[in-house]
């Protein structure tokens, strides 16, 4: 609805293929070994798999089907990995990941368990208070992206938890289970597209 389109987000074209593509492409670029899920609800799948016809899109992958969260969803994609595996989660519709950023998360989370991308927000920043609101420094706030990376045994536990509305990422789910996060540098155009604009700075930037 945000997006003002009868087309779902991550099946919009960017310069001829889809949002969803792209973003598959950017991780397929940084390692063409990686096993990829795609995880889309029931009722998008026909036309994923019409797309890949269209598109003659061969990079291998599953799909597995959604929840009505994205805590359940991204449970339903975790059925398809292989235990033990270093797993990444990323927003199908974040194609201007850089490969800088892959990497960072990769190598972050093999080292200390798990990895997200932030950035420090641009503008300056105000908190609501009783009586009002007041500044906060910028330093004390970022802004959280995709991929997030973790070691498995993380994901298998924190998992296992029943949902809460305070899992707002995966980060908050494994939080939750008592595992400290650790930040990595995003990058800034790795935007999560939702709204027309959003798409016009994509357009720009697959145009370039």
């Amino acid at each position: 609805m945000r997006m003002d389109s009868m087309i779902p987000k991550q099946f919009i074209e960017l310069n001829k293929r889809p949002v969803l593509i792209r973003t598959i492409d950017k991780f397929y670029e940084y390692d063409s070994e990686i096993e990829i899920i795609v995880v889309l609800p029931l009722e998008m799948v026909p036309i994923w798999d019409r797309l890949c016809i269209e598109q003659n899109f061969t990079i291998k992958h599953k799909v597995a089907i959604g929840g009505d969260t994205r805590y359940h969803s991204v449970k339903s994609g975790l059925n398809e990995v292989i235990p033990g595996s270093l797993t990444a989660i990323h927003d199908g519709v974040r194609p201007m990941v850089s490969l800088e950023t892959i990497r960072r998360c990769f190598d972050v989370a093999a080292e200390k368990g798990n990895a997200i991308p932030a950035i420090l927000p641009p503008e300056s920043i105000r908190a609501l208070t009783g009586t009002g609101n007041r500044s906060i420094p910028r330093e004390d706030v970022h802004l959280i992206q995709t991929p997030q990376v973790f070691q498995w045994d993380q994901l298998e536990n924190a998992f296992e938890q029943e949902f809460t509305i305070e899992f707002t990422d995966d980060a908050s789910v494994v939080e939750s289970y008592g595992f400290r996060i650790n930040l990595v540098e995003g990058n800034r155009e790795n935007i999560k597209l939702t709204t027309p604009i959003d798409m016009k700075f994509a357009e720009l930037y697959f145009n370039a």
